[in-house]
């Protein structure tokens, strides 16, 4: 019998952890990275907001990892507990304690563990923070070989405690054109409500018809697990596309398909009351505050916003921290400082609050005034050194903007502000993703104040040149009449300078190069008398490519040197940028080959920093031009596959350079002709489905050729010799075991080396491993064709 009792208890113990009745997706990564952790570290505490699945992660390593500890793996829900004074007890009966002795029952658990091999879960841990965080250091200096995993919306905050936030499941790149049916697949958030959908519809699938439904609810609830299952179950009553339209009202739609689970997991308003009941007063009265942000803020603007009425400015600080803690904000690194964010689920509940509190009104104005002075003060110093910070600071602030333009144009008395705030932010529009959203921004404030002001003169010129890169140029010169118009009434000359310089544009767009000529040269006179360097800077730019176009060398050279050292004086980098492409077209007309590529790849290395896709398309023609010239045909078919990607995004070729569309079409004539149809094709293929890094890369030379180090799947040097090795043999159709013997290491080595392939990449199978090494193979053997 005695015999028999290890095993016995070894099976019992192995079925302590629920089973899984629904499938498990995603989360490689992090199962790979708290397997790792818990192999040196004695506390693992997984973090991250309430539904993001923090108990399921737990659950998937535990029974990935359950053979390592011999003593078991032990679940301790700790969620409906609410007595501390239980803690322990509690513990103790899910390790299966029976104990009848008068001794403590701390003590009684401590001996128990004494030299025990085990893993307990911690799970829920959060409204028992300090018990918890007391009783784990207890055990573990008494266990050396015990093992704890915590989930928490706040870390236990001990010494050797190990920390993993648990982000929402990744979502489809939001940076690129609406992703196919079979790209939205390697989206865990879409895969999950996929697989949920289906086990409430046997026939669901996403197709063509619903990816951008299933796209948004998925996107709309932030990648939330628990938020996705919660929707899915409504699929029982309502279509795809309902569920997608009646999302604004979630926590009244999003009850739960379950009446198992715990009362706070019945809907998404439970969840947020219980963060909310964790938090104090000044806590929860930020949490509510900072909820008319949207897409984060930094801590200048949580203070600026945020502070009085209740929360000193010097409070902020402390009160941040503290929502930190509770995973209310999320904390994210960028080059430019640390920023916070609240997952919509979470700002919207903080709305809910703040609109019932009676402060709605006075944030959105503290809000809508913060930004107001941030786009005037971004404008200001447009053309000067911080330029670049303040280009990237604007785009992580976009969401911002746009919640502040709304509300100026919504409030009463308040449109000219909203007018003259997205005049302001005119190169904000024209560098980032934003210029069709800026022209409407631009119509929609120049519709509602028809005052003739000196704000809606600006936002008429500003309105033009973006409606001047969308080609429509009938839209573009009725807005510079009106505001030449307003100008010359209301003795504008900075106006008057900046209508001439659009008009220029238009007269360049209709190829008429001589009128261009003339109001180019008349905007950099008015340009000069009312000292504005960004005017005149554009103005000579625009100068410099019209007189290439007529043929007039010397005076193209000689204004755009003259835009550089302008921009140089100011260090100034944007239209120093295309001020190099401007001049080096020009001197690839000449013949003048190896300053022209010296010129077009520098702009280009500018461009490629800001993320600037106009100035990099530009840029990437000249280089094709460039290549074409050199009798590096190859190289120019492949830059214009490139370029047929990035005017294809940007959904205008060489926008707001047409003229120069003549030189695009010698280029890929002549390269057709030289290399045929066939390789060209292949050619441009290749070149256009490079991806964004891969692509400026190869333009620039930088190294080995984007596609002869890549194909879309990923990049080998990714990968360390030993797992190119590894990964060549997966492709064989090797299994671990023969991967071990064939290299011989260990199966557990074997077994690590293709989890971090699969983890780089993003795989979910050995299968797309395969694919991807098949792909570079052949990659590879085209090499030698694919240089010049």
């Amino acid at each position: 019998m005695n015999a028999l009792a290890p095993a016995t208890s070894k099976r019992r113990r192995a079925q302590r952890l629920p089973s899984e009745v629904t499938s498990f997706v995603g989360r490689r990564h992090e199962v790979a990275e708290v397997k790792r952790l818990l192999s040196g570290a004695h506390v693992v505490t997984l973090t991250g907001v309430g539904g993001v699945g923090k108990t399921r992660l737990a659950l998937r390593v535990a029974a990935d990892v359950r053979r390592a500890f011999r003593d078991g793996v032990w679940l301790v829900e700790l969620a409906a507990l609410d007595r501390p004074e239980l803690l322990v007890q509690t513990v103790a009966e899910a390790l299966e304690i029976r104990d009848f002795s008068s001794r403590s029952l701390m003590e009684v658990l401590t001996d128990h563990l004494r030299g025990s091999q085990s893993l307990i879960i911690l799970d829920n841990c959060e409204q028992l923070l300090h018990e918890c965080a007391v009783m784990t250091e207890a055990l573990i200096r008494a266990a050396p070989d015990l093992r704890i995993l915590v989930t928490s919306r706040q870390t236990l905050g001990i010494d050797g405690e190990h920390t993993l936030t648990l982000p929402p499941l990744a979502l489809p790149d939001s940076d690129v054109p609406p992703p196919s049916v079979e790209a939205l697949a390697h989206s865990d958030a879409v895969r999950l409500f996929a697989e949920r959908a289906e086990a409430i519809l046997p026939d669901f699938a996403v197709t063509d018809d619903n990816r951008e439904a299933v796209e948004g609810i998925c996107r709309r609830l932030d990648g939330i697990p628990l938020a996705i299952e919660l929707a899915a179950v409504r699929l029982r009553a309502m279509s795809v596309q309902q569920l997608f339209n009646r999302l604004d009202d979630r926590f009244r739609l999003l009850t739960a398909g379950s009446r198992a689970v715990l009362p706070r997991h019945q809907t998404l308003r439970a969840l947020m009351d219980w963060s909310y009941a964790l938090c104090t007063d000044q806590e929860r009265l930020l949490w509510e505050r900072v909820s008319v942000f949207a897409g984060g803020l930094d801590l200048e603007a949580a203070e600026t916003v945020c502070s009085g009425n209740d929360i000193a400015r010097e409070e902020i600080i402390d009160l941040v921290i503290g929502l930190v803690d509770k995973s209310v904000l999320i904390r994210e690194e960028y080059p430019s400082g640390v920023r916070y964010r609240l997952l919509e689920t979470i700002r919207q509940y903080g709305r809910d609050r703040l609109r019932e509190s009676g402060e709605e009104g006075e944030l959105q104005h503290r809000h809508c005034d913060y930004y107001r002075k941030l786009s005037a003060e971004a404008y200001s110093r447009l053309f000067g050194p911080s330029q670049v910070a303040w280009f990237s600071r604007l785009q992580l602030e976009h969401a911002n903007l746009r919640v502040a333009l709304e509300h100026c144009f919504t409030k009463t008395g308040e449109t000219a502000t909203g007018l003259g705030m997205a005049a302001d932010l005119l190169y904000h529009w024209i560098t980032s993703y934003y210029l069709g959203e800026g022209r409407r921004w631009l119509d929609r404030g120049l519709a509602a104040d028809t005052s003739s002001s000196e704000v809606r003169a600006r936002a008429l010129w500003a309105g033009s040149w973006l409606a001047i890169l969308q080609d429509d140029i009938p839209s573009a010169t009725a807005m510079l009449e009106e505001s030449r118009g307003l100008g010359e009434l209301l003795g504008q000359e900075p106006v008057l300078a900046h209508v001439a310089l659009y008009f220029g544009m238009v007269a360049m767009n209709e190829g008429d190069a001589e009128s261009a000529v003339a109001l180019y040269e008349e905007a950099a006179t008015r340009h000069r008398a009312t000292g504005d360097p960004i005017g005149l800077a554009l103005t000579l730019i625009r100068l410099s490519l019209a007189h290439s176009f007529l043929g007039d060398s010397p005076r193209a050279v000689s204004v755009g040197e003259e835009c550089i050292a302008l921009c140089d004086e100011h260090e100034e980098g944007w239209h120093r940028a295309y001020a190099m492409a401007a001049l080096g077209i020009e001197l690839w007309r000449q013949g003048d080959l190896g300053r022209a590529t010296e010129l077009e790849k520098e702009s280009l290395r500018f461009d490629r920093l800001l993320e600037d896709s106009l100035g990099i398309g530009l840029s990437v023609e000249a280089l094709a031009w460039i290549a074409t010239t050199e009798h590096k045909y190859r190289r120019a078919a492949r830059l214009l596959g490139i370029l047929r990607t990035a005017w294809q995004a940007i959904g205008a070729p060489l926008s707001g350079f047409g003229h120069l569309m003549r030189y695009h079409d010698e280029c890929e004539s002549q390269v057709r002709r030289a290399l045929g149809e066939s390789a060209f094709s292949m050619a441009v293929e290749r070149g256009a489905r490079l991806s964004y890094d891969e692509a400026l890369s190869y333009a620039l030379d930088e190294g080995a050729s984007g596609d002869e180090q890549s194909d879309r799947s990923g990049r080998p040097s990714l990968l360390t010799p030993r797992e190119m090795e590894i990964a060549q043999l997966v492709a064989q159709g090797m299994s671990n075991k023969e991967i071990a013997a064939s290299l011989v290491i260990a199966q557990r080595t074997a077994e690590g080396h293709v989890e971090h392939i699969l983890s780089k990449f993003g795989f979910t199978s050995r299968a797309q491993i395969a694919v991807w090494v098949g792909d570079w193979n052949r990659a590879a053997q085209d090499e030698h064709h694919d240089r010049g």
